[in-house]
């Protein structure tokens, strides 16, 4: 059984920082790209960063500069280190798993954590 467990969410103020932590089980980790994804309401869910399971990074134009994707193959364990947190970066973040080195549709995903930024 899969599963992609997020954690590391919650209340910040505006220009805090948070790490959020996404933990693997039931997948060949090292196999994988891992990606994070963001919802916010009435808005459509979009990718934030991916770390390919070549070593390659990859980040949305929004968080370019601010966020810091990060993976752990031993643990397997992804990161989103979020730095100058804004309150548009308020929104649901999403853990994803795709198998290969080409990211296209996510084969697993976790249930979300919230992320929610105060002005």
């Amino acid at each position: 059984q899969v599963q992609l467990v997020e954690s590391g969410g919650g209340l910040v103020q505006a220009g805090g920082s948070l790490r959020l932590s996404c933990a693997a089980s039931g997948i060949f980790f090292s196999m994988y790209s891992m990606g994070w994804y963001r919802q916010a309401p009435g808005k459509q869910r979009e990718l934030v960063a991916v770390f390919s399971n070549r070593g390659s990074t990859d980040y949305a134009d929004p968080v370019k500069g601010r966020f810091t994707i990060s993976r752990d193959n031993a643990k397997k364990t992804v990161y989103l280190q979020m730095n100058s947190l804004k309150p548009e970066d308020t929104a649901v973040y999403y853990c994803a798993a795709e198998r290969g080195s080409v990211w296209n549709t996510p084969d697993y995903w976790g249930q979300g954590t919230q992320v929610t930024v105060s002005s």
